[in-house]
């Protein structure tokens, strides 16, 4: 997200590296059923996801009409349980459910809370059973208002449309399912509206389908993903395809009143995507894109595949290289815990840097420099790991470039740079934490970085002058 405001690893080193990260409750093997968890315990949003199961598909269809707001679902989930269930649980704002089946057969549910629905099963599921579920609902989608964090999830455009944007939190608007970053699963959608309106959402673009209630338009993300990076968008679209070098397709969406320079700047995103390759390692999604809203959202978001941006400010180069650096460092690799946010956010912003050095000419050691000269007290106390809920979205956009460029120079020019390309890739579609990058990054600079850590990351206020300006890094005259 970004706001307005401001390589071969030994098999052992792997196996300790790569920790679980699926929803856990491996439960009581095969002990009695009992209900999963109504949450998956991150410790800024604990009710958010749930325990017990582990999704693998969504298969989401649903009816929208545009001048009504109306919305028809019907989702179907593929999953395994993780423990003996009686129940488990699904999150879901707002919107009627009609009906849930669980293999086929008719189950009860209820709902508690502001998000639970609560899925009792005519039979109970045991502990490593793939089964289906089936959820009909309807309604009007609305937003969640955070004070923090604003308008997340289900939003409509003043031209009519809608779009669906939000982090933490987003998918829960508009369809069941289980909301963490530690359940990835593909997920596919075919979504009708009048004719009049285009669609454009995550992955590869299928056939679309005409029907006697308009057009049916089916997209494919089949990269796993986590909840909140999925969309949708509805608008009078005028749309831009074309290809990589490798083939894989580019297809980006512009609202009504978007300006030229906006197409310009995503123009590039083919060379934007060969120079992140350059960095990262290979482009791991499938797809590419963006969808650009005439809209003053006060974000932009790394939805997967396909980010979505605000109106104005967003529509430049630098956005569009952030919200695809997020590619490889938030989406392919996410998560593990919302405390961890810097591993997303502190990336895509030094992809900039990387960017402005590599395109531009700019010396970052001068910028380095020039940054530390002008920071304030309130920047040095700014928080980069478990900064708490709600203040995710700060200083990781500021202060976070400064750490990775102070972690560059001391460990040197090398170490990081097999880091940065090596590190997507040993946690590709997974989810990993700050201790994680930590230890991995020791490894390959075979350097003990609890002090630069300490100083950097996990602790505030102005590093000393050994981790502040280490290697080629002096202060600014």
């Amino acid at each position: 997200m970004r706001g307005q405001k401001p390589a071969v690893v030994a098999a052992a080193v792997i196996a300790s590296l790569c920790l679980g990260t699926g929803v856990a409750a491996a439960g009581d093997g095969w002990g009695p059923a009992r209900p999963g968890s109504d949450g998956a315990g991150d410790s800024y949003y604990p009710q958010d996801g749930n325990g017990g199961y582990d999704v693998a598909d969504y298969n989401l269809k649903v009816t929208y009409d545009p001048a009504s707001h109306q919305l028809t679902g019907l989702q179907d989930i593929a999953a395994r349980a993780t423990q003996s269930l009686s129940s488990f649980n699904l999150d879901l704002r707002g919107l009627t459910v009609d009906s849930v089946k669980v293999d086929g057969r008719d189950a009860k549910f209820s709902r508690t809370g502001d998000h639970e629905l609560v899925i009792t099963p005519s039979r109970t599921l045991r502990r490593g059973q793939k089964f289906e579920v089936k959820v009909a609902y309807h309604g009007v989608p609305a937003p969640i208002n955070d004070p923090s964090l604003g308008n997340n999830g289900w939003q409509y455009a003043q031209a009519g449309g809608a779009f669906a944007a939000g982090e933490p939190k987003s998918a829960t608007t508009w369809y069941p399912v289980n909301d963490t970053p530690l359940d990835k699963a593909t997920f596919h959608l075919a979504i009708t509206v009048p004719d009049e309106w285009g669609v454009i959402a995550n992955g590869r673009e299928k056939p679309s389908i005409k029907t006697p209630n308009g057009t049916t338009h089916v997209w494919a993300e089949e990269t796993p993903i986590v909840p909140y990076m999925t969309t949708v968008a509805i608008d009078k679209w005028t749309f831009d395809r074309q290809k990589r070098k490798d083939g894989t397709p580019i297809i980006s969406a512009f609202a009504p009143g978007v300006p030229d320079s906006t197409k310009q700047a995503e123009a590039r995103l083919p060379e934007i995507l060969d120079f992140l390759e350059s960095k990262f390692g290979k482009y791991p999604i499938d797809a590419a894109g963006g969808i650009f809203l005439n809209e003053q959202i006060g974000f932009s978001l790394e939805t997967m595949s396909r980010p979505i941006y605000s109106a104005g400010w967003a529509g430049t180069v630098p956005t569009i290289v952030h919200e695809n650096a997020h590619q490889w460092y938030g989406d392919s690799v996410a998560v593990a815990h919302w405390k961890d946010v810097c591993l997303n956010e502190c990336f895509a912003s030094y992809a900039t840097w990387l960017w402005d050095e590599g395109k531009e000419g700019v010396d970052l050691n001068k910028q380095y420099a020039d940054n530390v000269k002008k920071a304030s007290t309130a920047f040095w106390n700014g928080k980069l790991y478990d900064m708490g809920a709600g203040n995710e979205f700060t200083y990781v956009y500021s202060k976070g470039p400064m750490m990775l460029h102070a972690l560059r120079n001391y460990v040197g020019e090398q170490a990081f740079s097999r880091v940065l390309k090596t590190w997507p890739a040993l946690h590709r579609n997974g989810n990993a934490s700050m201790q994680e990058f930590q230890r991995y990054t020791e490894l390959v600079a075979h350097k003990n970085l609890q002090g630069f850590f300490d100083a950097w990351v996990y602790g505030a206020g102005k590093p000393a002058d050994q981790y502040l300006f280490p290697g080629g890094l002096k202060p600014a005259a």
